[in-house]
């Protein structure tokens, strides 16, 4: 892989109640740093699990110099625990990765390598070519595509997945889009900063990626989240986001 020795990554992982599946994803990202030379640090962000995810990773920080753990005091959203993992960041190459082990940490590599081939922000994509989904019911299925389909419709995204969270930003490109006054969550959060990286010229890539789902724990997903995004494609469409 083309890493170049200026490269330092950040990877955020918004957890709550993830015990068992981060004592599985921290190792396994360890070991794709150290097999693939990549300089980085991960980054915790736990909102008061009560199931102790916040202590299991303060262990692994002592154990890996490179972990850092936030703790927030309670359940404060996806979204706002991304801005919080950005302005906490000190890579050139900042991730967003689920807790669940839905995203498969082999592909940060690849992520590095198209961002050092000239992209902005690298999306990990389910819908293009090599890309799948595997353990998602019929139900789950429609409302995804569906989603997709009405942000082509709806704001001429040329993403054919405006919902992963698998992703990776050059520092510079988090600054131009004015990340800290986003303040919606989950798949409106992922909407709306993929809307205002695309509408300020931002060169973005689509990479396969094979998504699993959760094993172990609940999904996030709800009705709540599933309104959340279609009224964020309202006002994104009405132009009453702010840049």
């Amino acid at each position: 892989m083309d890493m170049k020795s200026s490269d330092f990554v950040t990877v955020i992982i918004p957890t709550y109640n993830e015990r068992e599946n981060i004592q599985i994803l921290i190792p396994k990202i360890e070991k794709i740093f150290k097999n693939n030379n990549i300089t980085g640090e991960i980054m915790i962000i736990d909102d008061n699990s009560p199931d102790g995810t916040g202590e299991v990773a303060d262990r692994f920080s002592k154990v890996f110099k490179n972990i850092k753990v936030i703790h927030r005091p309670y359940k404060l959203g996806l979204g706002s625990a991304y801005i919080t993992g950005f302005k906490n960041a000190t890579g050139n190459i900042i991730f967003e990765m689920d807790a669940d082990l839905s995203h498969n940490p082999l592909k940060i590599p690849h992520f590095i390598k198209t961002i050092n081939n000239g992209y902005d922000f690298v999306i990990g994509s389910r819908y293009i070519r090599g890309g799948e989904v595997i353990g998602w019911s019929i139900y789950r299925k429609i409302i995804s595509k569906g989603a997709n389909l009405l942000a082509k419709i709806f704001l001429s995204l040329r993403t054919k997945d405006v919902t992963s969270g698998y992703r990776a930003y050059r520092r510079e490109t988090l600054k131009k889009i004015n990340y800290e006054t986003i303040k919606s969550s989950g798949y409106a959060f992922q909407l709306e900063i993929l809307y205002r990286a695309f509408k300020k010229g931002c060169k973005i890539k689509e990479i396969p990626i094979t998504f699993i789902d959760r094993r172990k724990g609940r999904s996030k997903l709800s009705k709540k989240e599933i309104f959340s995004f279609f009224l964020m494609l309202l006002k994104l469409k009405l132009g009453s986001d702010v840049f």
